[in-house]
């Protein structure tokens, strides 16, 4: 049974465990190294930071969240990111931090959360779809992967999104 917590800084070594692990993999991210906890701390909300825990309490992924603007008309918009353990994939563990984020997303009053998946993470775009994300469009050769089995290689992400259906409607 996957359990869902708040994200505390001493979860901080699992979750940059994860997110290299991410990094490694290629189907996840362009970036090419884990922030320290000093960035990752600046540059993600405090809404929606949760960890997924296994049965015996270890971290095996984790999400958050940035805002994508610093201008207030768009204050409840923003762009997540999750990242699964890779020994722990499959289990669900996505889609409860997806589902569980919604929630924290939602009550933190966002109308839009956006985010960018490479096309063949398909897994991910099946859970985002099932919790009511929509692609909005395909950003072509938007990145050169730098790392990994597709360093040098273009990369086209899609673009999702989900609508609130409480906020941000008039």
């Amino acid at each position: 049974m996957t359990r869902v917590r708040s994200m505390e800084p001493d979860d901080w070594i699992d979750v940059e465990r994860i997110y290299a692990q991410g990094i490694e993999d290629g189907e996840a991210t362009f970036e090419t190294a884990a922030p320290t906890w000093e960035a990752f701390d600046a540059g993600k909300l405090a809404q929606g930071r949760l960890v997924a825990e296994d049965d015996l309490g270890v971290v095996v992924g984790w999400a958050a969240a940035s805002a994508v603007s610093s201008r207030p008309v768009y204050a409840g918009v923003v762009e997540h990111s999750i990242y699964v353990d890779r020994r722990a994939r499959g289990r669900g563990i996505g889609r409860a931090l997806l589902l569980a984020f919604v929630d924290a997303a939602e009550e933190a009053g966002f109308w839009t959360i956006q985010s960018s998946v490479f096309p063949e993470n398909i897994a991910s775009l099946r859970i985002h779809e099932d919790a009511g994300f929509r692609a909005v469009g395909r950003r072509e050769r938007i990145a050169r992967a730098r790392i990994g089995a597709r360093a040098g290689e273009w990369r086209d992400t899609v673009l999702i999104e989900r609508r609130s259906a409480r906020n941000g409607v008039d």
